[in-house]
């Protein structure tokens, strides 16, 4: 049997924490910890680190925005998806919400089968934690993974073998946008880091990086800069 994903629910409501531990836990592939304010979660975090965080936004002392803000600053932790559960529900807010970096947003009250749904599909996409790994070492290797594919095509185009690489006639055509996202996708910058660059929010490169796993046929980031590399997508 693999081992269960590791949720982590943060929530100043016992109500909140119980219902939704008791509705996600149902799911015998989750295991929910749940914690009551951001110290006790950042806490938590350090002691084991969570594939995904679920976190509201009104908390006393330090509010899920800057919840979040500690997360993302951090390597070790910027790739966890988290989702933000809260009262506030005005455009403003879910724009806030999502400029800050969360990867989807609820607003109460809501349907628990919607959640359920949301971790799913962010579980899925997030395949730096298949398999049981380490978040705070997945961005190294990932990096890593990059460097090697890299010099392995460079080896064999320019290297004493002589080999050619040819692509496989794939045409791919991308936005201007996209290229310039895939481009920086394969230096190794995250999420944050590529909206920063490209002066534009989270969300909407989260929208390019998906866009750009439909059009290769990938489904991880090193899939796609693999993908993009053998092909002659990015330098």
């Amino acid at each position: 049997m693999s081992e269960k994903q590791q949720l982590l629910l943060v929530d100043d409501e016992p109500g909140i924490r119980e219902s939704v531990q008791a509705y996600l836990e149902d799911n015998e592939a989750w295991k929910v910890t749940v914690a009551s304010n951001a110290e006790e979660a950042w806490q938590t975090i350090e002691a084991k680190i969570p594939d995904l965080i679920i976190s509201d936004i009104m908390m006393p002392e330090v509010n899920g925005y800057e919840f979040l803000a500690k997360i993302r600053e951090d390597p070790r932790y910027r790739s966890i998806p988290v989702v933000f559960l809260t009262a506030r529900g005005m455009t403003s807010d879910r724009i806030q919400g999502y400029e800050s970096g969360c990867d989807a947003y609820l607003s109460k009250p809501f349907d628990p089968e919607e959640l359920e749904a949301i971790v799913k599909n962010l579980l899925s996409k997030t395949k730096v934690n298949a398999g049981g790994g380490d978040s705070s070492v997945e961005l190294e290797k990932i990096a890593k993974e990059l460097v090697e594919i890299k010099a392995k095509l460079d080896d064999k185009i320019g290297g004493s073998g002589g080999i050619a690489v040819t692509p496989p006639p794939i045409k791919i055509d991308l936005t201007p946008r996209e290229q310039s996202v895939l481009d920086l996708v394969a230096k190794g910058l995250m999420n944050k880091e590529i909206a920063r660059e490209l002066q534009t929010s989270v969300r909407n490169v989260e929208k390019y990086v998906s866009r750009l796993f439909g059009k290769t046929g990938t489904n991880s980031r090193t899939e796609l800069v693999r993908f993009a590399l053998q092909h002659g997508l990015t330098q």
